[in-house]
């Protein structure tokens, strides 16, 4: 079993940043493939970044490519979205979830992660 707590968000007002962390339980998470989704209100959760178990590759969704970016540190079992130019539309509940393996997978679509964080609360104000 796999546990993902998120912290980081907040109050930010538009064009500034946040850095959000996710950190892992288990000793597998070098292993795993992970994510980061949002959920505003009103709407679906939606793909953000994600990230291979080795930090080779990184996906971006079209919204935030260029102000994101996604890492992790995989001795301190954690996943960073540093979140820089944000916008109020930016607004959401963000999770990050992982996939215990990517192979195959494109890591954008929530039917491809095995495990999810309870999310972290992030607001942008004009």
């Amino acid at each position: 079993q796999v546990q993902l707590v998120e912290s980081g968000g907040g109050l930010v007002q538009a064009g500034g940043s946040l850095r959000l962390s996710c950190a892992a339980s288990g000793r597998t998470f070098s292993n795993y493939a992970m994510g980061w989704f949002r959920q505003a209100p009103g709407k679906e959760r939606e793909f953000v970044a994600a990230i291979r178990w080795s930090g080779s590759s990184t996906y971006y969704a079209d919204s935030v490519k260029g102000r994101f970016t996604i890492s992790r540190d995989n001795a301190k079992n954690t996943v960073y979205l540093q979140m820089d130019s944000l916008k109020t539309e930016d607004t959401a509940v963000y999770c990050c979830a992982a996939a215990t393996s990517g192979y195959g997978r494109s890591l954008k679509w929530e039917y491809e992660y095995d495990y999810w964080g309870q999310g972290t609360q992030v607001t942008v104000s004009s």
